[in-house]
């Protein structure tokens, strides 16, 4: 069996992608022009074409136009990357190599970033990371394992040793590890378990860099939680079920580290049929808006938010204008919504209002082959 078909054994079979395209100003050029940025992009190297695995883009923040430019070559598989807190650091999962790693790459070059090191996830399938906000630690969900991981950072910002790895446990179905994030309080570090059908809150000891479990909860079997977005007021977070094709409203309550479900919703119009899978989730800065991309659908579900964001509401959903639409992000400036479309090889750029947070209609594209991934420089 194929490494897609392992980690994703329950999906449909991947459709093609395309081909990569390097356009564009040279690196010193875009170094001088204060609105040509740096952005990141991951893919995977077992779709058709292969993906360069992490690759530079410039974006141009006054039209909004991403331009592939070069791949970084020993950084296979890049599934998703994560900053650490000055912005010095790029660290991204390197998901279908042997037993999984993660690699940490130097941004005192923005446009060329330089590799530091690679360490092990001791895990198969790292799928997710993110830095502590001490910028000590490293944390990873390896999803074929079902694990988190810690790595203790160094100075330089490489990753250092492995300070801890947590098994989850399912009565039902093998655990699954798909997300590992810090809650806005900076108390509690928060894990997504599509396997288990659970959400797992721990303690992080900052001396030893062990977790200690505080709390667990259980969705309904089967749902498939795969990741979750905090609203800006640190008092809600949104679960996306992806083998469910539904959004759960949670409650957080950051003195005890401890979540409480609410209302759920589907991801889809009422109607919809064939098969669908939600994958990212995303929350406007001001948080008015959730959007959540449905592979399969093609789309990305819009969710007015109300009474502070207890409340969600379907009021659109947009065609990406490419296919499997695995990640998607909003720029700094949130005047635009990019998404990574993985089995078309494409990442698009959609109209997006700033005060009411609806999306428009495609406004262009980029050809990226096995996009998994997209990230602004800080």
């Amino acid at each position: 069996m194929s490494p897609a078909a392992t980690r994703r054994f329950f999906l449909s079979a991947l459709g093609s992608a395309g081909v990569l395209t390097a356009l564009g100003s040279s690196p010193a050029h875009a170094r001088q022009d204060g609105h040509l940025r740096a952005a990141y992009l991951g893919s995977f190297g077992w779709t058709t074409p292969p993906g360069e695995g992490f690759e530079v883009a410039c974006h141009d923040t006054l039209s909004g136009r991403l331009t592939p430019r070069r791949a970084v070559p020993g950084v296979p598989d890049a599934s998703w990357l994560a900053f650490s807190p000055d912005g010095q650091v790029l660290y991204t999962t390197n998901e279908l190599v042997p037993n999984g790693s993660v690699t940490a790459l130097s941004l005192v070059d923005p446009h060329h970033p330089r590799p530091l090191n690679t360490r092990s996830t001791e895990g198969a399938g790292p799928t997710h990371l993110s830095v502590h906000p001490t910028g000590r630690f490293l944390l990873t969900a390896n999803y074929t394992d079902g694990t988190v991981v810690v790595h203790r950072l160094r100075q330089d910002g490489g990753v250092g040793e492995l300070t801890d790895l947590v098994q989850h446990t399912s009565p039902e179905r093998p655990p699954r590890a798909h997300q590992v994030i810090v809650d806005p309080s900076g108390r509690w570090v928060v894990a997504v378990d599509l396997g288990a059908d659970a959400v797992h809150t721990y303690r992080l000891d900052l001396s030893s860099g062990t977790l200690h479990h505080n709390s667990r909860l259980s969705v309904a079997s089967g749902n498939g939680p795969r990741h979750l977005a905090f609203h800006p007021s640190g008092r809600h977070a949104y679960l996306v079920n992806e083998l469910a094709s539904t959004v759960t409203v949670l409650d957080w309550h950051a003195a005890t580290g401890v979540f409480t479900a609410g209302a759920t919703l589907d991801t889809r119009p009422e109607g919809a049929t064939g098969e669908n899978y939600p994958a990212e989730v995303v929350v406007d800065r001001p948080g008015r808006t959730c959007y959540v991309t449905n592979r399969g659908d093609d789309t990305v579900a819009v969710f007015a938010l109300s009474e502070h964001g207890a409340r969600l509401r379907l009021v659109d959903s947009v065609p990406t204008g490419g296919e499997w639409p695995r990640h998607c992000t909003l720029d700094p400036g949130q005047r635009w919504m990019y998404v990574a479309n993985q089995n078309s090889g494409t990442v698009t750029r959609l109209a997006r209002n700033t005060v009411t947070g609806e999306l428009g209609a495609l406004i262009d594209s980029a050809e990226v082959a096995g996009a998994a991934v997209l990230a602004f420089q800080p």
